[in-house]
């Protein structure tokens, strides 16, 4: 029997750190997260020998063991993710319970049975199942959910109110896992206990329903999620296009009062050639280009959305008065969503009017150059930098020093360049930062 429950335990833990891999948005590189998820596993497996074969009868080794393995699997799923919150966590304490119905399922058949390797193979099956089952119906939902919520403009500050309870959610898999510890394991076992049974499966059959409530609220909170960033978005184009209405009201009623005034100008240019006075008509003619030029609306590229942010930016960098230099090249229609498109220069160009506009009016410059079209998208963004910047060794891009609520939009470029298989750079030489995103589609 000794034999069996570390078989069963270890085909258990394999199951698990399986589940922690699969539904992670990963940090580290494929074989890195693999050694960091087999060194768990590794530790847990040999913990497993003080509870189940050196010290089998002690309660206190029971439950000290049984606290450490807990941490240790937890702290995988946080370490190998490249999201440290409550989601990842919520992840952690679902793969556990979904590991233990596979597990109580080994124990079961083998009350009914008698026979070590039905169970055990009856175990893995039901191990299998479940997980190609929550693979195929519900990973890639996850997974975007996770990358989604995580990626939260550096201008927001804080999740919106509907993103803040999956603390409260996590008591979900904690309930169900103390439950079924306390049924089925400690301080009697299920064979012990045969008549609890029929109570175990019910809470089986119990957490399978809760978890498909819970994924409808994941699916919902998807949808409030796309919203909550598109209304943001199109505040910021209502804005945008409520800015260059007023801008081209003004425009038309100055080349009104141009047009009245041409004839007059007209008559100042036949006295003058009457006159010979070709340098003053020099001079009108050129102050009459400088009015249609200060009442031309500016265009800065074909993508509404695009253009409208761009519009917005450089009234506020001009109010700073900060050397915008862009060169955009950006096409009405784009093979990858303008809302994302947009949030990212965004974040970059707050960022970068953040680091520029307390210095010298001669330092305060920006250049770039946006382009995207059907077959590659080009972003660089370069600007003086004083400052320290640190970059983490890992991602390779600037951490923030601004404190907590800070530096969750360069969370969100790295997500949106991930999304479309893109190269990001980040570089700081010489009092100058510059960043990269490159992609072919």
């Amino acid at each position: 029997m000794e034999g069996f429950k570390n078989i069963s335990y270890m085909l258990s833990h394999i199951f698990l750190f399986t589940f922690i891999y699969l539904f992670n948005v990963h940090k580290y590189s494929k074989r890195t997260t693999i050694g960091i998820c087999f060194l768990s596993f590794f530790l847990i497996t040999i913990t497993d020998i003080l509870k189940l074969s050196l010290f089998p009868d002690s309660d206190l080794c029971y439950v000290f063991v049984t606290v450490v393995q807990i941490i240790i699997a937890q702290s995988t799923g946080i370490i190998i993710s490249a999201y440290k919150n409550s989601k990842v966590l919520f992840m952690g304490l679902s793969a556990s319970n979904y590991v233990i119905a596979g597990s109580l399922s080994a124990t079961i058949l083998y009350y009914y049975t008698g026979h070590t390797i039905l169970s055990l193979a009856g175990s893995f099956f039901i191990h299998f199942v479940i997980l190609m089952i929550l693979c195929v119906r519900i990973r890639k939902i996850w997974l975007a959910h996770v990358e989604k919520s995580s990626c939260y403009d550096v201008q927001v500050g804080k999740e919106p109110h509907f993103m803040q309870n999956w603390w409260e959610l996590c008591l979900i898999p904690i309930c169900f896992y103390c439950s079924f510890t306390f049924i089925a394991y400690f301080p009697n076992t299920l064979d012990e206990i045969p008549t609890n049974i029929p109570a175990v499966l019910f809470f089986i059959i119990t957490m399978f329903v809760s978890y498909v409530v819970v994924l409808r609220y994941v699916e919902s909170e998807n949808k409030k999620t796309d919203i909550f960033w598109k209304n943001i978005l199109f505040e910021m184009h209502i804005k945008g296009l409520e800015n260059q209405y007023e801008l081209i009201k003004q425009s038309e009623q100055n080349l009104k009062i141009l047009r009245h005034d041409i004839r007059h100008y007209s008559q100042m240019i036949d006295t003058l050639l009457e006159e010979g006075e070709y340098e003053e008509i020099h001079h009108i003619t050129a102050h009459i280009n400088d009015v249609a030029d200060a009442n031309r609306v500016q265009t800065y590229c074909d993508n509404l959305l695009v253009n409208t942010f761009i519009c917005q930016i450089a009234k506020k960098t001009d109010a700073l008065r900060i050397d915008l230099r862009l060169q955009i090249q950006v096409e009405r229609e784009i093979p990858i969503n303008d809302y994302e498109f947009t949030a990212v220069i965004a974040n970059l160009l707050e960022n970068a009017i953040f680091t520029v506009k307390e210095y010298e009016e001669e330092n305060r410059v920006i250049e770039g150059k946006i382009q995207c079209d059907k077959k590659h998208l080009l972003l660089f963004l370069q600007n003086p930098c004083r400052e320290q910047v640190i970059m983490d060794s890992f991602t390779g891009l600037p951490k923030s020093q601004r404190g907590q609520n800070h530096g969750l939009g360069m969370q969100s470029i790295a997500a949106f360049a991930d999304h479309i298989h893109g190269m990001i750079n980040c570089c700081c030489e010489e009092e100058k930062f510059s960043i990269t995103i490159f992609s072919k589609f």
